[in-house]
């Protein structure tokens, strides 16, 4: 109200820099009977200069239209999950579909009513479920135009499926075999609103950085113009930025289908301490994985935190996002795999990745479960070199004393 520090005087323009040192306003809370009543038939009061004015219906509230994602990001860095999540935490059923298997109505391939289909199958056969869920359309920098003259050819697979897909993003009654599979007319068919369903596409865009390099480097002349950004400083704009909707139909695609997305962000790739993470931490961790395949012949694995900073590491060089831990513990642990259930019946206990391990200078250390906690420490500050038996013969090799061993790891600790 008037009079409270830092509110503007009445007629004051709100859009007006507040005064050097003045505390932002608030306004009071209401007592606890609620704000004050007033008589349906009295006038409102005027609105502040500089407010717009956006009178609410007294007949009821407006109807919420959704808002749907288009996710940019490379490739491994969880745009999937994210979808997946979402309808988790939400309580709501969710498809998760791929746009390269959608062509255009009456080719060979997927008609887009197949990805209702399948949320309505993921519904239990709830239609009123079914409108309430979410779409994830992967891959969908895979319909972009192919040409730039469409007189050339028909883009089947290409701008024919963002042009079927427009009414259906926007909301609308889509008519949905029962059954699935193509739309035949003497089938039946479920009317489903897509008004309150929400899709979110995503994809790599590969090749969408160069457009939106070239954009933000192009030069002006004149001698107002503005002085030309450096290199690096273009690359860091273009990493940090969302691309704008010219970029977006610059990759091939039309006004009409990114105008159906208000909500459109990039992704930044994973650095090494979020691949450390996502490969050890969570409840369906890729090393819990391999870590549940010994333990089936009886063996433990271990790794050291050298070793995951190299798997990290070298994730990051193959620049496919998480996608490529998976191989990359793969390529260190194949040998093992195949040699565990030996190993076992030798007496190996514990299986030790290293650093050295993990860089493929080392296979990984062979223990018996006392000499492995018999060690004080497994990695050192300058290259995390394991400190116990040595790593590339084992402490239980084929016909040594695992016995022995041990308290020989034990004496050096």
């Amino acid at each position: 109200g008037e009079g409270a520090p830092g509110a503007p005087a009445a007629g004051a323009a709100w859009d007006a820099a507040p005064a050097a040192g003045a505390p932002a306003w608030r306004p009071a809370a209401w007592p606890e009977e609620g704000p004050p009543s007033r008589s349906k038939d009295a006038p409102a009061p005027p609105l502040p200069a500089g407010v717009a004015s956006i009178p609410l219906d007294e007949g009821g509230a407006p109807e919420l239209d959704k808002s749907n994602v288009l996710l940019v990001g490379p490739t491994g860095c969880g745009k999937t999950l994210l979808a997946r999540t979402l309808a988790r935490v939400a309580g709501v059923p969710c498809v998760i579909t791929d746009a390269t298997s959608l062509t255009q109505a009456g080719y060979v391939g997927e008609d887009v009513e197949s990805i209702l289909h399948k949320l309505y199958t993921a519904a239990g056969g709830n239609l009123a479920l079914a409108q309430q869920g979410i779409v994830y359309i992967d891959e969908v920098d895979k319909i972009a135009r192919r040409s730039a003259s469409s007189a050339a050819f028909r883009d089947v697979s290409g701008e024919g499926v963002q042009q079927a897909l427009l009414k259906m993003l926007e909301g609308t009654v889509v008519s949905v075999p029962e059954k699935g599979g193509r739309k035949n007319p003497r089938a039946d068919f479920i009317q489903m609103d897509t008004s309150n369903i929400l899709f979110i596409c995503g994809g790599a865009f590969s090749g969408l950085d160069a457009i939106m390099k070239e954009r933000m480097s192009r030069k002006q002349l004149g001698f107002a113009a503005p002085a030309r950004d450096s290199a690096a400083s273009v690359a860091r704009a273009v990493d940090r930025t969302p691309p704008s909707v010219d970029d977006l139909v610059a990759y091939g695609f039309l006004p009409e289908f990114v105008g159906r997305f208000p909500v459109i962000t990039k992704l930044e790739p994973l650095d090494e301490e979020q691949l450390v993470h996502v490969m050890s931490q969570p409840r369906n961790a890729l090393l819990k994985q391999y870590k549940r395949l010994f333990e089936y012949e009886g063996i433990r694995l271990e790794f050291t935190q050298g070793a995951l900073g190299a798997m990290a590491k070298a994730a990051l060089v193959h620049r496919t996002g998480a996608r490529s831990l998976r191989s990359i513990a793969e390529g260190i642990l194949l040998d093992a795999m195949y040699m565990a259930p030996q190993w076992a019946s030798e007496g190996t206990e514990v299986l030790l990745v290293t650093r050295a391990c993990a860089e493929g200078s080392t296979p990984p250390a062979r223990l018996t479960l006392d000499a492995f906690m018999g060690q004080g420490a497994w990695d050192v500050a300058d290259g995390e070199e394991l400190t116990g038996p040595e790593a590339d013969e084992g402490a239980c090799d084929e016909g040594s004393d695992p016995d022995a061993d041990a308290e020989d790891a034990a004496s050096s600790a």
